[in-house]
């Protein structure tokens, strides 16, 4: 069951992604063509300062899941109505303070945006920003029971409905009216929409959670709550930091049409990180059950298969956008929207080191372990943001992902050893540097291949040079870590499974058409 829960969540939240990211990019398109490059930046810089407000938020659903795995595997019903009693009241408290510390950004408003040539008022977009973000936080938090019984596949395929009507009738709405503010307030209203469908969901799913009679989680439970809340509070101000400060800063030292140049790129980064979020989102509420279920050995065991896996999509990935990313944004954008080759490589290598991080997540939030390293965070905070700044009068926009890349070292050379890998699995520091190390090699080498058969390439047809090179960053990578790692059992798991998932969905087809 805990497999194929892994694997419907896996499989919905990929193609939900993938259809999102295509009109996604439609949309970026067609907001670029008609808006322009400031609006671009005003839009990736409100986007983080959400980003920032969001941190208040203080990792709440996150450890109220994890305290849900447990109620939910002995199906304690009155444990499960409590936690979500106390999840509502708290995002309902979360939403007025969110407002209320946005509201006071206000005044300050005119010094973050700086020169700018947008004719709209930044107030206005900004309250349109600010009540999006407090939308978010009304009728979302029955989403939490879907995850904690590992049903992402309904909150994703919920989603991609609301984000497929939404871009729709926004790039409507930029064609005929080119109104920025028509624009948001209809996010502001899919968003609602959204949430709306997905308590529904999961009132129809779950009966009980309309029930009026509930009883209050012991104060012990609060305490527990209350112990990860605060060291979760480190851990979103670092995920800020590290990931939300990069247009803030971008803006206040080069402007904020930079900004709206490391759009376009982000645009693609986000897209492609966001489809290997939720794959691993997917798996951490069955690795939750994992954890309360199963030994040392077999955790370890399935760990080392969803490391593998994350190693192989992210190698993957990050060759193909060092590699096609610079012709992406020429055919899309055009060659003035282009970032420096050195700007780009330095991107690749924090894509790299962001997403590989993502199995090791997976286990860390499923094991609740969020107080234990809460203050490493504050180093990786620190990190980044001295470094950006130092690196950036150096190498200019290059320089601030420089610092971005050093922060994510901390995690992988300190945190994930210490916390994950010696903590959960009793495995020594020198099996987990020499495994990283090798991973990283294996990366380089597939990506200098990958680049040698590009150069190949010669023609004056940008878009026939593009898709060339799609096929080059299909086959070369893949190709090379299926040859390296034939005989690794975390790979063959994976080919095995394949097989048995194609042969059931073979006879499946052939008994539909003996019944037809």
């Amino acid at each position: 069951m805990r497999v194929n829960n892994s694997i419907k969540n896996v499989i919905v939240s990929v193609l939900s992604n993938f259809v999102s990211i295509l009109i996604g990019f439609a949309c970026q398109i067609i907001f670029t063509k008609t808006l322009g490059l400031d609006y671009l930046g005003i839009n990736g810089l409100f986007t983080n300062i959400m980003s920032m407000l969001a941190v208040i938020e203080l990792g709440l659903g996150s450890a109220i899941v994890y305290n849900l795995y447990k109620p939910i595997a002995v199906n304690d019903v009155e444990k499960i109505k409590s936690w979500m009693n106390f999840y509502k009241k708290s995002y309902h408290i979360i939403a007025i303070i969110i407002f209320a510390i946005g509201f006071m950004v206000v005044p300050f408003l005119r010094t973050i945006v700086g020169p700018t040539s947008v004719k709209a008022s930044i107030y206005i977009i900004y309250f349109l920003f600010l009540t999006d973000c407090v939308c978010s936080y009304l009728l979302s938090y029955k989403r939490s029971i879907l995850y904690a019984q590992q049903k992402n596949y309904v909150v994703n395929l919920v989603h991609i409905l609301y984000l497929i009507v939404m871009n729709v009738f926004q790039i409507i709405v930029l064609l005929l009216t080119k109104n920025y503010y028509l624009y948001l307030i209809l996010k502001i209203t899919m968003r609602i929409v959204e949430n709306v469908i997905i308590t529904i969901i999961a009132d129809r799913l779950y009966p009980y959670l309309k029930d009026k009679k509930l009883s209050t989680i012991t104060s012990e439970e609060k305490k527990d709550v209350f112990q990860k809340i605060k060291a979760l509070f480190f851990h979103k101000v670092a995920g800020f930091v590290v990931s939300g400060t990069d247009n803030i800063i971008i803006s206040a030292y080069l402007g904020v049409k930079m900004v709206g140049l490391y759009s376009n790129y982000l645009l693609v980064i986000t897209a492609v990180t966001t489809i290997l979020n939720q794959v691993f989102t997917s798996l951490t509420a069955s690795v939750g059950n994992l954890l309360v279920t199963s030994d040392k050995e077999k955790n370890y065991v399935v760990f080392r298969r969803i490391r593998f896996l994350n190693y192989f999509i992210s190698n993957f990935c990050t060759v193909s956008i060092i590699i096609l990313m610079q012709p992406f944004i020429s055919i899309f954008f055009g060659e003035k929207y282009l970032l420096s080759n050195i700007t780009l490589i330095v991107l690749g290598i924090n894509f790299y080191l962001q997403t590989t991080r993502l199995s090791f997540l997976s286990f860390k939030e499923a094991a609740g372990i969020f107080y234990e390293d809460r203050f490493v965070p504050v180093l990786e905070s620190v990190v980044n943001i001295v470094s950006s700044i130092i690196l950036l009068k150096f190498f200019g926009i290059a320089g601030v992902f420089m610092g971005t890349v050093l922060s994510n070292l901390v995690l992988h050379l300190y945190s994930y050893p210490k916390y994950v890998y010696k903590k959960l699995f009793d495995r020594s520091y020198l099996k987990y540097y020499k495994e990283m190390l090798g991973f990283l090699f294996m990366a380089f080498i597939s990506g200098l291949l990958t680049y040698a058969f590009s150069t190949l390439v010669v023609s004056s047809n940008i878009t026939l040079t593009f898709i060339l090179k799609i096929v080059i960053c299909l086959l070369i990578p893949n190709l090379f870590n299926v040859i390296i790692f034939r005989n690794k059992e975390e790979l063959k798991y994976f080919i095995n499974l394949f097989k048995q998932y194609y042969a059931m969905i073979i006879k499946r087809l052939k008994r539909n058409q003996r019944v037809n």
